[in-house]
């Protein structure tokens, strides 16, 4: 995207929620937004996935999209399985193939054989992770994840930092994902771009060179000092962009 602006509101009274954002994002890469609420991370997502259309400025992909969004969406009448049917009925696959996509899907997020199960029945980390699979029924390219984490416990959510690093190795899909987390920012990301609010822009980018893919111990990156020194210097930055 380039020059990127989004305007709410009336013509009389327009509220600007995010100006002059320029983003770049390389196949292959993990970037993470982070910044304070009301900074324009979830508006910058729905304009790559197309939902918004910008006022000013361009956004170009190129790549086919899948959403994993914050509460996990699911159709509480269906199983497990029927909910992946769904989603892989919608991208043309065919009747006779949804039942093993499904599976393969399931298993791909550590799910196997959780098919004919209601969606209820699933804890909420289980939960999120049906809804990864659901987004990846598309095959994307890229994946776009709003603070997907948000209302997990602390043990669930670090389980599922370190299945989102292993599937996006093994995947090898491109992710743009959203926290307010600087600790997040720093373990999931190869790049983290820093935004402030009032209106929301972009003020630092910082890369992450830090070992990634899917054999990397995340235990042992939690140790490592420069993981340690790059999320006190991450937090500190993101304190400067709640405060200016």
């Amino acid at each position: 995207m380039s020059g990127v602006v989004v305007r709410y509101g009336t013509a009389k009274a327009p509220v600007t929620a995010v100006d002059d954002v320029s983003l770049t994002v390389r196949p292959g890469e993990f970037v993470v937004l982070v910044g304070p609420s009301g900074c324009g991370k979830t508006t910058l997502l729905r304009l790559i996935a197309g939902f918004e259309r910008p006022a000013a400025g361009s956004v170009e992909v190129r790549r086919k999209v899948g959403v994993v969004f914050q509460q996990p969406r699911l159709f509480p009448w269906r199983t497990v399985g029927g909910n992946l049917a769904f989603a892989l009925a919608r991208h043309g696959v065919a009747r006779a193939e949804r039942a093993a996509r499904a599976e393969e899907l399931l298993s791909l997020v550590g799910l196997s054989g959780t098919a004919g199960r209601r969606t209820w029945e699933l804890s909420g980390g289980q939960q999120q992770r049906v809804a990864i699979a659901r987004a990846l029924a598309a095959e994307p390219q890229i994946l776009l994840m709003d603070e997907p984490f948000a209302a997990l416990d602390a043990l669930t959510r670090e389980r599922l930092q370190e299945e989102v690093r292993t599937l996006a190795g093994v995947t090898g899909a491109t992710v743009v994902f959203v926290t307010h987390s600087a600790e997040e920012a720093v373990l999931l990301g190869s790049r983290v771009v820093v935004m402030a609010a009032g209106p929301g822009r972009v003020i630092d980018e910082v890369p992450v060179p830090l070992p990634r893919g899917a054999t990397t111990d995340v235990a042992a990156l939690r140790g490592d000092a420069r993981f340690a020194a790059l999320r006190a210097e991450l937090a500190a930055v993101t304190r400067d962009a709640a405060a200016a």
